[in-house]
């Protein structure tokens, strides 16, 4: 139901954009975040999207570098990241959630979860 793609390997500077694609049934109530899990650390929050408007919200660590957006007639969402550092380098996930936890940072709060994406930023 939800499926994450686009990781790679990237210098740091560069960019990068992973897509989730996410079946009409998700979608059509969800807020979709987008997460990430470095090696031996905790899987964190990274950026959300309200389905419907389109509104949008960022961990503090990201605001200016990374942008999440979605596309209606594709049932798809981005997570478009620029100017990497090698700090980024982890699993990128996707998720969904309902409207009710729009804003929410917490995983726990985000039931639907794609497989992860790796991302990998050299120095």
């Amino acid at each position: 139901q939800l499926q994450a793609s686009g990781g790679g390997l990237v210098q740091a500077g560069g960019s990068l954009r992973l897509s989730c694609a996410a079946s009409g049934r998700i979608i059509s109530s969800a807020v979709m975040g987008w997460f990430r899990q470095a090696p031996g650390k905790e899987r964190e929050f990274v950026a959300g999207v309200r389905w419907r408007g389109g509104s949008t919200y960022y961990a503090d660590s990201v605001k200016g570098r990374i942008t999440c957006s979605k596309d209606n007639a594709r049932n798809m969402v981005y997570l478009q990241m620029n100017a990497m550092k090698p700090d980024d380098t982890a699993v990128y996930y996707c998720a969904a959630t309902g409207p009710a936890n729009w804003g929410s940072h917490r995983t726990a709060d985000y039931g639907s979860w794609g497989q992860g994406t790796l991302v990998t930023v050299s120095s």
